[in-house]
């Protein structure tokens, strides 16, 4: 069944159903929902999981024992399969649909996907989630729709704000959502409950800390090794959470992915800037970082990237035996140096 994200909070207050799948490119309304379906499946005696993350050297097989592996102690579990590039290949392909067959009544399985392609999306696999599971599709917000969904987030925390001052918000995040929240949780922090002013809000959006994670993209992007390695140990040294800055980097990297792939079809950049909701600064970056950056490296990088949240969890990751705040560097300088 498909289920609307503002459905969410009603649904997960009745019991659960045995497979989620999330489907999105806001990654912060998806890392929300997911949240939610989490607490709920703990508070309905889902105590034990697994996270399985689909890459390179994964194999399908991981799935399909999560799913039939028997808890020692009779617990309920909940499983986690996160696929970052949206594609399982013709392997993950099968392997889903049987799974989703035989779903065990002891689990509950939660999948993660980004936004499919209109390709992807007709596969037979997508069919069978979409038809075992509760599919939730969470659509993009677009640039005429972010001063409404400021205001929605300010609203919940008691506060609000004219127009002015929803626009100088949305304008300062260019788009990315994460951001907007990290600026309207600080306005929540910062104030009382009750109507901002113009100059509350300017103050706390510009007094931002020295080295700023989203900084960290544009100096990637810009091709500047030593300033990127300026902005990560400044972040390491203001007690950055580390996830946080590798989420920029990894979104950064499936973005330059999204417009390879795009030119690579024949599309122009201006179409897919405007699609993917690219302006400002940002903008002018990419179509020189699109030439220095090869597909190869940026696949790689990929692959880096779940390598490097795997040693974040303190999980063993191929290739690295070091920190995970160098192996972070060493991801970066591959975007920068291309």
């Amino acid at each position: 069944m498909q289920l609307r994200i503002d459905a969410l909070d009603g649904h997960v207050a009745k019991p659960l159903a045995q497979l989620y799948v999330i489907t999105s490119d806001e990654h912060l309304l998806a890392l929300e929902a997911a949240d939610k379906i989490r607490r709920a499946a703990r508070a309905q005696g889902y105590s034990e999981r697994d996270v399985l993350t689909v890459e390179r050297s994964f194999k399908w097989g991981e799935l399909l024992a999560a799913n039939q592996e028997l808890s020692l102690f009779g617990d309920k579990k909940l499983i986690e399969l996160r696929i970052p590039t949206g594609k399982p290949g013709k392997d993950g392909g099968a392997a889903l649909q049987s799974y989703a067959k035989n779903l065990s009544p002891d689990n509950l399985t939660l999948i993660t996907l980004p936004k499919l392609d209109w390709a992807t999306q007709k596969a037979a696999w997508v069919a069978s989630l979409q038809q075992a599971a509760v599919y939730i599709d969470i659509p993009n917000v677009e640039r005429a729709q972010l001063p409404a969904w400021i205001s929605q987030r300010l609203a919940a925390q008691g506060q609000s704000a004219e127009r002015a001052s929803i626009d100088f918000i949305a304008e300062r995040v260019e788009g990315n959502l994460l951001a907007a929240h990290q600026e309207i949780q600080k306005l929540g922090l910062l104030h009382a409950a009750g109507k901002l002013t113009y100059e509350q809000v300017q103050d706390a959006v510009l007094n931002v800390a020295r080295y700023d994670v989203f900084k960290l993209s544009e100096a990637m992007l810009a091709g500047d090794p030593a300033r990127l390695v300026r902005m990560l140990e400044g972040l390491k040294g203001e007690g950055e959470a580390l996830p946080l800055v590798l989420w920029a980097v990894s979104e950064e990297i499936r973005t330059l992915l999204k417009l390879k792939a795009g030119m690579a079809q024949g599309r122009p950049l201006g179409a897919l800037l405007k699609e993917y909701r690219i302006w400002g600064p940002r903008e002018r970056m990419m179509e020189p970082a699109l030439r220095r950056i090869s597909l190869p490296v940026l696949e790689a990088a990929l692959q880096q990237a779940a390598q490097v949240d795997k040693m974040i969890k303190g999980l063993r990751a191929k290739g690295y035996a070091g920190d995970a705040w160098d192996a972070m560097l060493q991801l970066g300088l591959k975007i920068a140096k291309g």
